[in-house]
């Protein structure tokens, strides 16, 4: 069993900067890609962003590519979401999953949710 959680969320002006971690515990032998997915008051839990085990390949929402970076480490067992020209539609709980389905997007594809980290962008 893995468990899952994310730190680094805050609030931030539109433009700025945050970097969002996932920390793993328990049975961390994972062979499986991570991924992080959002959820802003009233709407369904959506895809951010996805990498492989290795990191050697990532994929992104249309709605974050070119501004947000998934990377991970996996001697510390870190999965990390850099985020940069934050806007006020980026505001929402930030959820790391550990992806069940190689190379899936949808919530059902992961596992092993986090808590969640709240991100709030001010305009």
């Amino acid at each position: 069993q893995v468990q899952l959680v994310e730190s680094g969320g805050g609030l931030v002006q539109a433009g700025g900067s945050l970097r969002l971690s996932c920390a793993a515990s328990g049975r961390t032998f994972d062979t499986y890609g991570r991924g992080w997915f959002r959820q802003a008051p009233g709407k369904d839990r959506e895809f951010v962003a996805a990498i492989s085990s290795s990191g050697g390949s990532t994929y992104y929402a249309d709605s974050v590519k070119g501004r947000f970076t998934i990377s991970r480490d996996n001697a510390k067992n870190m999965v990390y979401l850099q985020m940069n020209s934050l806007k006020p539609e980026d505001t929402a709980v930030y959820y790391c999953a550990r992806q069940r389905v190689v190379a899936g997007t949808r919530p059902t594809d992961f596992g092993s949710w986090g808590q969640g980290t709240q991100v709030t962008v001010s305009s």
